[in-house]
């Protein structure tokens, strides 16, 4: 079980870590949806973040656990967000990517509190 959360806990980090890195940089494909949707260019930065917070804190979790839920518990707030953000704007066909987000810090957070 342990080897399972580290690998899900890494993969998770890079994946929504990579994610926070694409908004920072403005990258066309997490750009066009968010204007898509109606999210102000104001908050990209602290969308950004939140990723990146996140991610960190799923690896932080590793070492301090209590880090590594609330990272978890966040980034599936924030993911879940994103899952409303897409059905309000009656964009159902993109409702998928926050859910592949959503997936592995729900099990990263899974696993840790199975350990």
């Amino acid at each position: 079980m342990n080897t399972a959360y580290y690998i899900v806990g890494i993969v998770a980090a890079l994946w929504i870590g990579f994610s926070g890195y694409s908004l920072f940089t403005k990258q066309q494909f997490v750009v066009e949806p968010l204007e898509q949707y109606g999210v102000p260019r104001s908050w990209w930065n602290w969308l950004a973040m939140a990723k990146s917070a996140g991610a960190l804190g799923l690896l932080a979790g590793f070492f301090v656990p209590a880090i590594g839920v609330a990272a978890a518990v966040g980034l599936i707030l924030y993911f879940l967000g994103a899952v409303a953000t897409t059905i309000r704007a009656h964009s159902y066909n993109t409702t998928v990517f926050p859910v592949l987000y959503l997936a592995p810090a729900a099990a990263t957070l899974a696993l840790q509190l199975a350990r």
